[in-house]
């Protein structure tokens, strides 16, 4: 397909049935982000699919990452492997283009299967976040491959395996990936079903604070103990207190203690948060730890941190806002009416962005209820967000839009 060929002819190249069964096909895989079986399953189908662009295809080994279990101790969690495709590295202009294959349904989740709920909406687990994504990209980049002058600019595509859970495990290799790209595109469903794309977002944090009291008998020797249980609620005001308008904080679980008449000598407290800046999230990561410094103190406890920022705040730069508007005008070619509006949500394209490589993150199909069993995916916007993207690629490859 040769530059200046009209935006119709470039929808009527791209399989609208192939991309259906695909997604179809790779919503049936569960891929829970704890079903490891799963994930190596979708993984092989991505790596056999994504072979087809030119390129080479890498299945690579989770970073290592640990957790807090119930009785306090940090243990290792496992964690699938992620796809990535390299073309053209030694291209001067490259992009990076991202996904997750994982879902919030584990293995016994009752939802499984894909069911037509109208003649042009399919309800499925993963089908809008973000299988029909994946499909998007690969679709896309097929049709790219096609335009006259691709052959000038190289891509990278990574397709991790944890994003439901922080991206704990791909999140150096996200940011290695990311670095000294022209551009980013990640395909998150868009974040309402007509297409409006998401613009700036909030960052999140998860914490996980042990506390190691003393037991003693609530009866006969209370003031021996140290109160575990306490010492964890006096955190969840204190941190509460630290809310302002540009950060919110969520204590969301306390674990630990026994039976009634023993003073519980384990807690564990575990909360998020939710930077709208990164300001934000410097001044409450010190403010909590003076916290913990003085609930050590006070209520003469051991304190273990665990967690912090996964990812920080998205804002728009200048050039992030060049990026969207190039891809407003791609979709006004298209026929298609493309806005933005700011959102609490995060995903890897905060972590793009943090590397100053400007990004759009909401590239994927169109849809919504996602992370329910009422999820759903638009079919159509399958053809038409891949022509979006292949546009957008397009016209990134010549030029300095950015």
């Amino acid at each position: 397909m040769k530059p200046g060929t009209a935006p119709q002819a470039l929808i009527d190249t791209i399989d609208a049935d192939t991309m259906l069964r695909q997604v179809q096909e790779w919503a049936a895989i569960n891929t829970g982000t704890a079903n490891i079986e799963g994930l190596d399953r979708m993984a092989g189908v991505l790596a056999d699919a994504f072979s087809t662009l030119p390129g080479n295809v890498e299945l690579v080994d989770p970073a290592t990452v640990t957790a807090i279990s119930s009785e306090g101790h940090e243990f290792e969690k496992p964690h699938g492997r992620h796809m990535v495709l390299r073309v053209r590295p030694e291209a001067e202009r490259r992009f990076v283009l991202t996904g997750h294959m994982d879902t919030v349904f584990p293995v016994d989740h009752p939802f499984q299967e894909t069911t037509w709920l109208d003649d042009d909406t399919i309800n499925g687990p993963g089908t809008a976040d973000m299988k029909g994504g994946l499909n998007v990209i690969l679709h896309a980049l097929k049709t790219f491959e096609t335009i006259e002058g691709a052959e000038r600019v190289g891509y990278d595509v990574m397709i991790n395996s944890d994003e439901e859970t922080g991206s704990l495990a791909s999140r150096g290799l996200i940011e290695e990936l990311a670095r000294g790209k022209y551009a980013a595109l990640t395909y998150e469903p868009s974040a309402l079903p007509d297409g409006t794309l998401a613009h700036a977002r909030g960052g999140t944090g998860n914490y996980s604070i042990t506390f190691t009291g003393k037991s003693a008998h609530a009866g006969r020797n209370p003031h021996d103990g140290r109160n575990a249980i306490v010492a964890a609620s006096d955190l969840v005001l204190r941190i509460k207190a630290l809310e302002a308008e540009d950060i919110t904080v969520n204590p969301a679980k306390i674990e630990g203690g026994s039976a009634n008449n023993v003073v519980p000598d384990l807690a564990i407290l575990r909360f998020n948060i939710r930077p709208k800046s990164t300001d934000a999230m410097a001044r409450f990561d010190g403010e909590l730890a003076s916290i913990l410094r003085l609930i050590e103190t006070e209520h003469q406890v051991g304190i273990h941190r665990h967690g912090g920022v996964t990812r920080p705040p998205k804002p728009v730069d200048e050039k992030a806002q060049r990026l969207f508007d190039l891809v407003k005008v791609c979709g006004a070619e298209l026929g298609q009416q493309i806005g933005w509006k700011s959102t609490g949500g995060v995903c890897d394209g905060n972590n793009i962005a943090a590397t100053g490589v400007p990004v759009v993150d909401t590239m994927g199909v169109r849809g919504g209820a996602i992370h329910s069993p009422d999820e759903f995916m638009i079919v159509p916007s399958l053809r038409e967000r891949a022509a979006l993207s292949a546009l957008v690629l397009a016209k990134l490859s010549t030029g300095d839009h950015l």
